[in-house]
């Protein structure tokens, strides 16, 4: 078994990929009327940081439930955010209104090919890193959904492996809706769950597409799963893991993924709020 460490990109999670993919994709004209992207914090802050580094202005519409150090560090990168309420307002709808009104380029979180493709790359850097290893090449993939676009780009990247999606319960509309053939939004009143990057109500069209022709499989994960992956990560591997970043490790931990040579688990994110951090690896649940 194979671990790909995202949580150690320099924004702690693998968005960055997706992001500066898609924004030195633009042109000169449009570079300087800036972009607008929506995300609870990882794809806010790959975005902010590809946007710095480039000298695109970049405007985040976030929610204002979004853990602290998400948006502090959104923020720090020069990035302006816009907040909305999660339960009542759809921030694709906000951010496309301000695209509008700014005559900015509209970079989605997920539904996007230059996002896909760029998170794609994770997976071919795996491969690379695993044969300089002389290890078995990647046969399962075990990676993090929320809407998709990592595991769709790593569909597109390592198209003879295996792949299974991983969300939390209650959040596994990506599983429903490979199960169904058809896209299964996340149903009324959602049950709270501490991965707040795998939140996403519904998935698009784009992301299950590739995964339905890939035929990608899906499991839930509980939180008290995946509170066991955060603590066997930091214990095991001395890596701090955010919720939704351990949930592909926590559906190995708890033996719903099956061990084989070429296993791939991907570890996504570590943007962790250190208070609720300290609170998991201080429990015994």
């Amino acid at each position: 078994m194979c671990f790909k460490a995202e949580a150690l990109q320099p924004i702690g999670a693998f968005k960055i990929r997706g992001a500066w993919h898609r924004l030195t994709a633009l042109d000169a004209a449009a570079r300087e009327k800036g972009v607008v992207a929506f995300s609870s914090g990882n794809h806010a802050q790959g975005v902010a940081w590809a946007a710095k580094r480039l000298g695109i202005p970049a405007v985040i519409v976030m929610p204002a439930d979004a853990p602290k150090v998400k948006l502090d560090a959104t923020l720090a990168m020069g990035a302006e955010v816009v907040k909305y309420d999660r339960a009542t307002e759809n921030r694709e709808k906000i951010a496309a209104h301000l695209a509008h009104a700014r005559g900015a380029a509209l970079v989605p979180s997920f539904d996007d090919p230059w996002i896909i493709e760029g998170q794609g790359s994770a997976g071919i850097e795996a491969m690379t890193q695993m044969v300089e290893m002389k290890l078995p090449d990647p046969a399962h993939i075990v990676v993090p959904c929320g809407g998709g676009g990592l595991a769709a780009g790593l569909a597109l990247a390592l198209p003879e492996a295996e792949l299974t999606v991983v969300e939390p319960e209650g959040w596994d509309d990506m599983r429903r809706s490979l199960e169904a053939g058809w896209i299964e939004p996340v149903g009324d009143n959602p049950p709270a769950t501490a991965c707040d990057a795998l939140q996403t109500k519904e998935v698009s069209p784009l992301t299950f597409d590739v995964l339905s022709r890939r035929d990608a499989k899906g499991v839930a994960v509980s939180e008290r799963e995946v509170r066991e992956a955060q603590r066997w990560a930091a214990a095991k591997l001395r890596l701090v893991l955010e919720p939704g970043g351990s949930v592909a490790l926590a559906a190995v931990l708890a033996g719903k993924i099956a061990l084989a040579p070429g296993l791939l688990v991907i570890l996504s994110g570590g943007n962790a709020d250190p208070d609720a951090y300290a609170a998991v690896l201080g429990s015994r649940d």
